[in-house]
């Protein structure tokens, strides 16, 4: 762990070597992995005993992030698992319905089931620059966890920087903004505690 911070420090300090390096990684244009990459994703994902990611899912998972599928958890069809700016940790026993989206750094339980249609992303484009186009501004990010024993009902969205407790329920539809504490149920938009 040590080495990979001093590798990932290094390039940050040197910024054309990570350039060029980002560049024989991810292709620019599609802002995923190329081809190459791709095919060697088996040697550097973490996939636990007893897991499965459906054939169908686009994983854009680049090496120099973590990825990790805990044992007997499962990535449903049309999925995309994106950990280019941030590690994504799935925990044990958890499903990740249908047409996903999750965008890192998030940290998912054990025992967690999001339906489908769900997006859970820490990413953010920047736009508080008027004078600049919003592509020309970087991205900021903050990562989300969600906690065990958690049940995400379908189309919800969660937005970078939340956290939310263990024994939760959100509700179908939601657009989870800020926290939400253990033992609860929250919906709506945005989301707020339904019930405890």
């Amino acid at each position: 762990m040590k080495d990979k911070e001093q590798i990932r420090q290094g390039l940050k300090d040197n910024p054309k070597l990570k350039r060029w390096i980002d560049f024989l990684i991810m292709n620019q244009r599609d802002a995923r992995p190329r081809w190459y990459v791709r095919l060697l994703a088996p040697l550097y994902q973490h996939r636990g005993r007893g897991s499965k990611i459906y054939w169908s899912v686009r994983m854009d998972t680049p090496p120099y992030r973590q990825f990790s599928l805990g044992k007997n958890s499962v990535i449903e069809s049309y999925c995309c698992i994106n950990n280019a700016v941030g590690d994504v940790v799935i925990g044990d026993s958890t499903r990740i319905g249908i047409h996903n989206t999750i965008i890192g750094p998030v940290t998912i339980g054990n025992h967690v089931n999001l339906a489908q249609g769900i997006t859970v992303t820490a990413l953010n484009h920047n736009f508080k620059d008027s004078t600049k186009r919003i592509d020309e501004q970087g991205i900021s990010t903050s990562p989300v966890t969600i906690g065990d024993d958690v049940w995400i009902g379908a189309n919800a969205v969660i937005l970078s920087g939340v956290t939310i407790g263990c024994h939760v329920v959100v509700a179908a539809g939601a657009v989870v903004t800020k926290d939400v504490p253990d033992n609860c149920v929250v919906g709506g938009v945005p989301a707020r505690e339904l019930s405890k």
